[in-house]
């Protein structure tokens, strides 16, 4: 009974958000942003009005699939979760899979929003498609996988057919919240795979499509970061904690919060495991100059995801950070390293440097970054600890500040935060920029055939 009065309390607490974001979508559709013409010139953004069905009535099934984990208590604060504790301002215990409703609400504040969709230099649609696959992925529809998004389409052909047909989609854009590879199992696997087929369907293959992984051939999508569970109101709070993490004493040489490599077969994170155990014991401060030489905290199960305290407070007392693939290629601890100001250590081309093109520069990733070929580790026995100890101090100390400067690309700050601080282009803004660029050059193209 207790559990379902929480239920009940958080749904209407939830359906009143839901009411507020309708609400503000609903006058920001009526008239023009009053951003200044020249301030918006080339980046007019229209929001699709779907119905609700294809977003917030997808959040009522919060709880409906046994074998994934109930997201109810974080759809609190649009999508940020619950706060980490009653006097946090800018922590939150958020869910990767919301960062649907995340930029839902904030596209809401977006400067240059438009009524009108002929005037729009591009149009999102506030899909919760991630959010919707898990009918198809863990649910009773696993079997018609193929169908995830024709409902979407059929909608956008019937309803002002017009905004669809003005460049076939060329122009639209939404966000999914899981990695690409979820949506692209080929239309013709019999019987069907693991995923859904989003992104093999014809129909879309013209939209530009955020998630937080791509493939490694990416037709639509583009990556942006995970959200981190840090989330700032206001510039006085992100300045508190840049300043926090530079004058953090970085105690540890290298830490790996994550789970695996406990298995008899090689893999990185098991030699990443194997290199911690023997270099605590028989390496010291003496001859380091560290307290610890390997941290790890140990996040098997999923214990860390909405629990940041487990992991930022090592993050911050660490100077490297090493992000092995698991599952795939991408992590979310990346961005939370890199907002805790702990230089990341990649494995893979794929774990980040060919991914957050527009977030993470591919060409400056040396001046932020280490990378270490995972093959090198696991099979001719490079150790980790070598590398990094080979890198000057005051290169470290370089790197550490190039990481700083990364913090605001990657976090996505408080929905309704102060002007100080939008002034600072945040991961939502840098991704805006991003889906802009790529339709312009998309319609550029077009009109040369």
């Amino acid at each position: 009974m207790a559990f379902l009065t929480h239920f009940i309390l958080l749904l209407l607490i939830n359906l009143a958000s839901s009411q507020q974001i309708s609400n503000t979508e609903s006058s920001s559709s009526t008239t023009t942003n009053p951003t200044t013409t020249e301030d918006c010139n080339n980046r007019w953004i229209y929001i699709r009005n779907l119905p609700s069905r294809f977003n917030l009535d997808l959040l009522t099934n919060c709880s409906e699939y046994p074998i994934f984990d109930n997201f109810c208590p974080y759809l609190a604060n649009h999508g940020l979760g619950q706060k980490t504790h009653t006097k946090s301002r800018s922590w939150y215990r958020t869910d990767p899979l919301l960062l649907e409703l995340i930029f839902h609400r904030r596209i809401l504040e977006y400067p240059c929003l438009t009524n009108d969709p002929n005037v729009a230099n591009a149009v999102f649609l506030p899909y919760y498609g991630a959010i919707d696959s898990l009918k198809y992925l863990y649910g009773p529809d696993v079997n018609s996988s193929f169908q995830h998004g024709m409902g979407l389409f059929d909608f956008l052909q019937s309803d002002e057919p017009g905004i669809w047909n003005r460049h076939m989609g060329h122009d639209h854009f939404l966000v999914m919240s899981r990695p690409a590879w979820d949506f692209c199992q080929p239309l013709d696997n019999d019987p069907p795979i693991w995923g859904t087929s989003f992104l093999e369907l014809p129909e879309f293959y013209n939209v530009t499509v955020l998630v937080p992984e791509g493939r490694a051939w990416p037709w639509q999508e583009h990556a942006v970061p995970y959200p981190t569970s840090f989330h700032p109101p206001n510039l006085a709070c992100f300045e508190a904690w840049i300043q926090r993490v530079r004058r953090s004493r970085r105690v540890s040489l290298m830490l790996f919060a994550g789970g695996g490599g406990i298995g008899a077969s090689p893999n990185i994170r098991r030699s990443i495991r194997t290199e911690c155990e023997n270099a605590n014991t028989s390496m010291t401060k003496d001859n380091t100059g560290y307290l610890q030489i390997c941290h790890i905290v140990d996040c098997s199960n999923g214990i860390c995801e909405h629990d940041p305290i487990r992991y930022m407070r090592p993050m911050l007392q660490a100077t490297f950070c090493l992000q092995p693939p698991g599952d795939t290629p991408t992590r979310r601890s990346t961005f939370d390293a890199i907002t805790a100001g702990c230089i990341p250590v990649f494995f893979e081309e794929m774990s980040a440097r060919s991914q957050y093109r527009w977030h993470l520069p591919e060409e400056k990733y040396p001046e932020f970054s280490v990378f270490i070929p995972k093959e090198e580790v696991v099979f001719k026995g490079l150790k980790i600890l070598d590398v990094l100890m080979g890198i000057p101090r005051s290169e470290v100390r370089k790197m550490r500040e190039s990481v700083i400067e990364l913090i605001p690309r990657v976090m996505y700050r408080r929905h309704g935060s102060s002007l100080g601080l939008r002034t600072k282009k945040d991961a939502f803004d840098t991704a805006i920029d991003g889906a802009l660029q790529t339709i312009k050059d998309k319609l550029n193209d077009l009109s040369q055939q």
